[in-house]
């Protein structure tokens, strides 16, 4: 074990520590698992791209173990797990024809240099320019020449090196197959593709022990041992006569061109995928799982030019940022570096005590294997994406340029379409940023947005302080993809501080998000509006107009601006009904503005409203059953899984609960107000218990006995829904969860409280803030 020990780094840019004493248990208990976990994925997919570049079989094995070792211990994204990758097979691959393989060991030694050197200049940021559009496309079309050189290989045949002649020898291959081989391969694509749709709980849990790439390997290699099939197996040879590299020999211009392919196209593939892991950690956060750093990226590419300049020189495979394994890491819960280095040192023992049963697999396998991993890498998210932000044609002309000429070629073919389609695009972009008098700070965008203007827009952004409130204002038409993540990136760490952010176009209209759930304006009051003003006779209200002719405003505002963002998302409620995820009982006070608060839309909340956010008791309702039947239909027809009850700050109704007089309501001729209110009274009784069982706030104590109050209100109306028979049949079958809210409007607050139905709860009932995301630097 002494290999896999990370060795100590320079002073000056020190390595994160391993966690004290006091944590390093939970975090071996998360660790622990995630390293096996990626390593039962990385062991078979290390040795089928390493059969796939025509390399020796060990050396995916090095990459493998130097990858997670070394960029697991100096690299700057804690949760991504490196090793050979498939973007780099068709490079490797080249290298290895033209250059042969230890030419090939030495090019990558010197790519890892190159690597260091960029990380010292820290550019790490500006590989992030490159528009998606190309990266997906060139990861595409490498996918598309792995997928057809691998597939000759499956059909028992051997691969060209060009797409095009696979292509063209593919129909005499398909004619002929070898059956024993095409069988086993057959069996091996069809573990991969249903494995991970094994039902039940029991599915979960053999998915989680054993990965579809191991699973697939397993069942392919244990039938062609039992049936002693005639097919190639793995030969390692022996680790001492592994092939080291030896000076780089041909046209000066050819190795550096090498160098420079390998360097540019591993540091862009490990630098999206370190990016693509922090936001699966992000959304792992939201969810409750524990925190981790984001990326520092200068620091994660000095890592990776660690790891390719020692894989090199030990004969290993190009080393990049792998995001198969990075997301199987998230996701099987590893919560520091530590499981990317423990995963390297499991492969390192397996390439010594488990070499018997490593070359029991059968070739057939592995390339089945890498072939559905290429066929992967085309991926129909991306090509969505693309379509959406209008680069469709950059994504396919990088696509078809990698598959049919080569990486270098398709990748210069897909930047030149995405110029001239930017030049086409942008006539001028016009980034500025000033400080408006009253503190908050103004960002003018005129002109389209392209990747182009992402250093300019950057630099506006990072201009506006944290805490200080921010207007985008964006005067053109298109925005790419590049544009718009760092836009949304920007904005979202920005809310994180606690400022607010608002991005409109230049008529002041807000702009929807691309990828928002639901593209409505959050909210603009009545009187800042300009479009709700109407004519009316002079006299009737300040201000020359009718309050109903503001509502009418309103609605024709309505069908002018959000009509047609909602349009879509209604026809397909109106069709399908209605589907609501929560009971939302609320007040029906005016500043309790239930879809703000919630970022909620239609189809999402089943909303009651009424007086002070009451549940009156089964058979308590005298005429009015309308709260009861409400939450009969919702419960027992609609299914909601959760009921959520809503209060606020400045309750009117808990004031006038907490004004009467002799049990009266002290408001003269409010005779069903004061009706409608003794359902409330059990409230004002459950003041008087002890204070430590009073409901109270976590973080500060409650203003003010009326505060008390509004607090007792939502815990009372909890016990009574708990009462009501179809609510208590569904809480004992444990399929309806209780939760309490509290809204204090002048914070703009909300509070919120669990609640296990009428299950008497240990100690006071205590609301706990909520926060938004919190993103660290």
């Amino acid at each position: 074990m002494s290999a896999c020990a990370p060795a100590p780094t320079s002073s000056t840019s020190p390595p994160s520590p391993p966690p004290p004493a006091s944590g390093r248990r939970p975090v071996l208990r998360a660790d622990l698992p995630a390293s096996i976990s990626v390593f039962l994925i990385a062991l078979p997919l290390s040795l089928g791209i390493a059969l796939a570049t025509g390399a020796p079989l060990q050396a995916g094995l090095v990459a493998a173990a130097v990858g997670g070792i070394v960029v697991g211990w100096l690299g700057g994204a804690p949760l991504q797990v490196s090793g050979p990758a498939a973007g780099l097979t068709v490079v490797t691959a080249e290298l290895i024809i033209q250059y042969g393989w230890r030419v090939t060991c030495a090019i990558t030694a010197l790519a890892g240099l190159a690597q260091l050197g960029l990380s010292a200049l820290r550019v790490a940021r500006a590989a992030l320019v490159v528009s998606p559009a190309i990266v997906h496309g060139m990861l595409a079309g490498i996918g598309i020449t792995i997928a057809l050189a691998q597939l000759h290989i499956v059909l028992g045949g051997s691969p060209e090196s060009e797409a095009l002649a696979n292509l063209a020898q593919l129909p005499g291959q398909l004619a002929q197959p070898h059956t024993t081989s095409l069988l086993i391969g057959a069996l091996t694509v069809a573990v991969l593709l249903l494995w991970p749709r094994l039902p039940g709980r029991a599915g979960g849990t053999v998915r989680k022990a054993f990965p579809a790439a191991l699973a697939a390997v397993t069942l392919a290699t244990v039938l062609t041992w039992a049936t002693s099939a005639g097919v190639e197996r793995v030969d390692l040879p022996s680790w001492s006569s592994h092939a080291l590299p030896q000076m780089p020999e041909g046209p000066v211009l050819g190795l550096i061109a090498a160098v420079l392919t390998i360097t540019l196209v591993a540091s862009v593939e490990s630098l999206l995928s370190a990016v693509a892991v922090d936001k699966l950690a992000a959304a792992r956060q939201r969810q409750g799982g524990p925190r981790v750093p984001k990326a520092d990226l200068d620091r994660e590419l000095r890592g990776q030019g660690a790891a390719n300049l020692l894989s090199g020189s030990l004969g290993g495979l190009p080393v990049t940022g792998v995001a198969v394994r990075s997301a199987a890491n998230v996701a099987a819960g590893a919560m520091t570096r530590w499981s990317s280095i423990l995963h390297g040192c499991w492969v390192l023992l397996s390439a010594g005590l488990l070499v018997a049963l490593l070359e029991e697999i059968p070739l057939t396998t592995l390339a089945a294997l890498v072939m559905v991993v290429g066929i992967q890498m085309v991926n129909i998210t991306h090509i969505r994406t693309v379509t959406r932000h209008r680069e469709v044609v950059v994504y396919a002309a990088t696509a078809l340029g990698v598959a049919l000429l080569g990486v270098l070629e398709g990748v210069a073919i897909g930047i030149a379409m995405a110029v001239a389609i930017a030049l086409h695009r942008l006539t001028q972009t016009r980034i500025s940023q000033e400080r408006r008098p009253d503190g908050s700070h103004l960002v003018r965008v005129r002109g389209q947005l392209t990747f182009l203007a992402v250093p300019r827009l950057s630099r506006a952004l990072a201009q506006v302080p944290e805490n200080a409130p921010a207007s985008v204002e964006l005067d053109g038409s298109f925005m790419d993809h590049a544009a718009y993540e760092t836009l949304h990136d920007w904005r979202t760490a920005h809310i994180a501080h606690g400022a607010a952010v608002e991005i409109t176009g230049r008529s002041g209209q807000v702009v929807a998000e691309p990828e928002a759930s639901h593209r409505c304006r959050p909210w603009t009051p009545w009187h800042n509006h300009q479009c709700t003003a109407s004519p009316a006779p002079k006299g009737q209200v300040p201000g020359g107009r009718r309050d109903d002719d503001r509502l009418m405003g309103g609605v024709r505002n309505f069908q002018r601006h959000t009509a047609p963002l909602v349009r879509k998302e209604l026809a397909r409620l109106a069709t399908e009904g209605q589907q609501p995820g929560q009971l939302f009982v609320t007040c029906a006070d005016s500043r309790l503005v239930t879809s703000m608060i919630t970022s909620s839309g239609p189809g999402d909340l089943f909303t009651v409203r009424n007086v002070g956010n009451l549940v009156p008791l089964p058979g308590a309702e005298t005429s009015d059953d309308s709260v009861a039947a409400a939450i009969e239909y919702a419960v027992t027809v609609l299914r909601v899984p959760t009921i959520t009850v809503c209060g606020h700050s400045g309750c009117g109704a808990m004031q006038a609960l907490q004004a009467t007089v002799d049990g009266e309501l002290a408001v003269p001729g409010a005779h069903s107000l004061g009706r409608w209110l003794r359902h409330g009274r059990p409230s004002v009784a459950r003041l008087t218990a002890p204070d430590d069982a009073r409901p109270m706030l976590a973080g500060r104590p409650a203003a003010d006995e009326l505060e008390t109050l509004c607090l007792a209100n939502v815990v009372q109306q909890l016990d009574h829904l708990a009462q009501h028979p179809c609510v208590a049949q569904r809480l004992a079958e444990g399929s309806l969860a209780l939760r309490g809210m509290y809204f204090h409007v002048g914070e703009a607050q909300a509070y919120v409280l669990e609640h296990e139905g009428s299950a008497p709860v240990a100690g006071p009932p205590v609301f706990t803030p909520v926060r938004p995301d919190v993103l660290t630097a």
